[in-house]
């Protein structure tokens, strides 16, 4: 059967159209971390719940700010003063502390001198006369919605979500992933490689990037050249969520993954797509399941799990733009024109300029190892020269979202 060579969008459109997010769970917070809510955050409390000092110092009626003040109390975080602030008395206040009865405004202790329980002021008063007060609901009232669907549980969104009142969320279960190594020529054992073998690298390098995102990852292999050993591969991967496989995704007498997949009752959803490095792509389904062949190659591997494993599972996560971000770069050095595919380029960013690296060979792990982006070339782009932008892709962290 024949297949059109698709753009990468239209890949990832198709590829994304065939997931559907796992059930969901009630997990704390810590089982929340890194995945996306299913439905929007809503506040259940005021925060903060009533006036609070944004500094530390003292507590004054709004309408007393000359002095000097009697120190009659102390408000401190956690620990409120009871007494209601007068005229001609101050109360001690620490950040985070709630804002006593009568007080309207906050003088910061740098501003003031203190001789026992009298206090005077040295500085000037603040303006507006709440410059150091927190309002009630400031940051959120109950019933606001903070977060939509679909939003990824970072640090901030996990207190946030804390600070609402939530101590269990909806999510999605953990996507169940399936690794299968192949090749004859792989070597299970780096250390004991033979001249003809190369160590099964693949396997472990696309289990480090899934654990980027929150999900099960068994490996399997690796699994010689042979059909009845790949399909008895594939019947072991049980009930996972997606399969993924490296290597015998092409058209070689020793590219089996495909006629493998098709004894074993897959169906055929696309393979090839128009990109470097990473043609040869394949995707299959059987029932809910998702296969993903990758190709062989350790770097164009890793290209296409990045651009399409990873989106898979954010998707199956609830996430509500799983593809990667792009960032804009500015180049250190002259980039040649793009060819008839879309290409993903080595580079080293330091977070304001990309420098390509030159070795481009899809076998070649030590450029990729001390590269930390992609550089996205588009077909037919125009050659640049240092100084000008282009689209990367960053390889390490930043990816949840």
């Amino acid at each position: 059967m024949s297949l059109p060579l698709l753009t990468l969008d239209e890949a990832q459109a198709r590829l994304l159209a065939l997931v559907t997010p796992t059930p969901l769970e009630h997990g704390d917070m810590d089982s929340a971390r890194g995945r996306y809510l299913i439905e929007p955050l809503t506040a259940r409390r005021t925060q903060p719940a009533a006036d609070m000092s944004a500094m530390d110092g003292y507590a004054l009626c709004a309408d007393d700010l000359t002095g000097p003040w009697t120190v009659t109390g102390e408000s401190a975080a956690g620990r409120p003063c009871a007494a209601q602030v007068t005229p001609g008395h101050a109360v001690r206040i620490s950040t985070g502390a709630l804002i006593p009865a009568g007080a309207g405004v906050v003088v910061v202790q740098e501003d003031c001198a203190r001789a026992g329980d009298r206090l005077t002021l040295t500085g000037t008063p603040p303006q507006p006369a709440d410059k150091h007060i927190r309002r009630a609901g400031f940051d959120f009232a109950a019933g606001a919605e903070l977060l939509p669907a679909g939003t990824w549980m970072g640090p901030a969104q996990i207190a946030l979500a804390l600070s609402a009142g939530h101590s269990h969320l909806a999510v999605h279960h953990r996507p169940r992933l399936a690794i299968i190594d192949s090749g004859d020529e792989l070597a299970p054992r780096g250390a004991e490689c033979a001249v003809h073998q190369i160590p099964a690298s693949n396997g472990a390098m696309l289990a480090a990037m899934a654990a980027q995102v929150p999900c099960d990852i068994r490996r399997h292999g690796p699994v010689p050249d042979d059909l009845t050993a790949l399909i008895t591969a594939f019947d072991g991967t049980g009930d996972a969520d997606i399969i993924v496989t490296s290597g015998g995704a092409s058209v070689g007498d020793h590219d089996l993954i495909r006629p493998a997949l098709e004894r074993w009752g897959a169906e055929l959803d696309f393979w090839r797509v128009a990109i470097r490095p990473g043609k040869p792509l394949l995707v299959a389904r059987r029932g809910r399941q998702i296969v993903l062949g990758l190709p062989g190659n350790p770097v164009s591997s890793l290209v296409t799990a990045y651009l399409f494993l990873l989106p898979v599972l954010r998707a199956m996560l609830g996430a509500a733009d799983p593809l990667p971000r792009r960032v804009m770069a500015r180049l250190s050095e002259d980039i040649g024109p793009g060819g008839d595919r879309r290409e993903f380029l080595r580079g080293a960013w330091d977070g304001m300029t990309v420098t390509p690296r030159h070795m481009r060979d899809s076998s070649a792990l030590a450029a990729m190892a001390a590269s930390n982006c992609l550089i996205e070339r588009r077909e037919s782009a125009a050659a640049k020269v240092a100084g000008e932008m282009v689209a990367i892709y960053p390889l390490n962290g930043g990816c949840g979202a």
